[in-house]
């Protein structure tokens, strides 16, 4: 079965994590992902656990691309650039704002000979603004986001989750932003430009933050394991050491919820009926919680909650995930082979019952389709030879 962007060409000349994560939610889903990298490679490919020298998290974050290796800092590397972008679909970049209108290969430079192309930039701070020409890592714009600032416990330093969401998250609307261009293009014939930006992207996830502050005057602060104004959902510890996540902060589910734990009578009790009781009574509601759960193993907590439908899982690490049947049922990871080893890595979502996406490859070598990328364009084995000895691709 076809996929749904089968046909689509992409050039991805981003960097890093957040418009290498767009581009790769659009190869896993079809379309053909020129990545253009630097000479050295992404940097990405030496991060964090290595095999034999390349990164774990390349083979995932690379898969389904072509990777070619252009030195876009020489006038030549640029040209080449131009004639990929002449019959691509979209561009997919998250350079410092104006490097590529430095390289004469801006938005409007590239309307000139592709008017019908989707230009995606991903930047610390957006295209315009003061700030615009700031460098922008994930770890400052989530802070100037506003999401930092409700994470964490009160009066101490805000935390930050160990994972770098405010690329993958800018990726997501960059790859989002990118689907609803294809879609117009449809109607119009036209490209357009989409202007994402790591800050703006978490800030996209901040709920009644900005209405709550404009209307009442209340600022959302840091509320540790909980969630400010909504009661019950906390975690607590058990009796076995392991940590539970309950959420029992709908009605009916708070009554079955006390009834379970043996305090039907705050079940009944009409100071707790509704969530704005409940938040009342916060601290009430949680030592009994605390108290319930710290006497018994985590199994057992989980049973019960299952027996009275309340919400209510462990937390996870990634081993649990691996073992988890729901996982493996849901297709959560997909299983590849590198160095004659298998290597699980992670499905890619949304999940799409009649074209699904998948891994037909895992993150390429280092310029390993500069030969078939770059001969369509009508480039000689000579004048690869010459290329390759002066530096413009490696």
């Amino acid at each position: 079965m076809s996929k749904p962007l089968a046909g689509i060409k992409v050039i991805e000349v981003g960097q890093l994590l957040a418009g290498p994560f767009a581009g790769s939610m659009l190869a896993y889903f079809g379309a053909e992902v020129i990545k253009v990298e630097p000479p050295g490679g992404d940097p990405i490919r030496g991060w964090r656990e290595l095999n034999n020298g390349t990164s774990y998290w390349w083979y995932s974050l690379a898969r389904n691309k072509k990777s070619v290796c252009i030195d876009l800092k020489q006038s030549e590397g640029q040209a080449l650039l131009k004639e990929l972008l002449k019959d691509a679909d979209v561009l997919v970049e998250n350079f410092r704002p104006g490097v590529m209108e430095g390289w004469a290969l801006g938005p409007e430079d590239v309307k000139q000979f592709n008017p019908a192309l989707v230009y995606a930039r991903i930047s610390g701070y957006g295209q315009n603004g003061p700030n615009a020409k700031k460098p922008g890592f994930a770890s400052v714009c989530e802070a100037y986001s506003g999401f930092r600032h409700v994470n964490g416990f009160p009066g101490e330093a805000p935390v930050r989750p160990n994972l770098s969401i405010g690329d993958t998250i800018a990726g997501i609307h960059a790859a989002l932003g990118i689907a609803l261009a294809l879609i117009e293009r449809q109607k119009s014939g036209e490209g357009q430009t989409i202007d994402v930006a790591l800050y703006e992207a978490m800030f996209n996830l901040l709920e009644a933050v900005v209405p709550e502050y404009s209307g009442a005057s209340k600022v959302r602060e840091a509320s540790g394991t909980t969630v400010t104004g909504i009661v019950p959902t906390n975690t607590y510890r058990c009796a076995d050491g392991k940590f539970v996540v309950i959420g029992g902060n709908g009605d009916s589910i708070f009554k079955r919820l006390m009834s379970g734990i043996g305090h039907p009578d705050l079940a009944a009790d009409l100071r707790l009926a509704n969530n704005a009781g409940r938040v009342e009574h916060e601290d009430e509601i949680d030592q009994i919680l605390s108290g319930w759960c710290s006497a018994r193993p985590i199994n057992e907590v989980l049973a019960v909650m299952a027996e009275q439908r309340v919400p209510a899982g462990p937390i996870y690490n990634v081993e649990d995930m691996l073992e988890d049947p729901h996982y493996q049922a849901r297709g959560m990871f997909e299983r590849v082979e590198i160095d004659g080893k298998p290597l699980d890595i992670p499905a890619i979502l949304p999940k799409l019952d009649r074209t699904p996406g998948g891994t037909e490859w895992v993150g390429p070598e280092l310029g390993e389709h500069n030969d078939e990328v770059l001969q369509q364009l009508g480039i000689g084995v000579e004048e690869l030879a010459r290329l390759k000895a002066s530096g413009v691709i490696e």
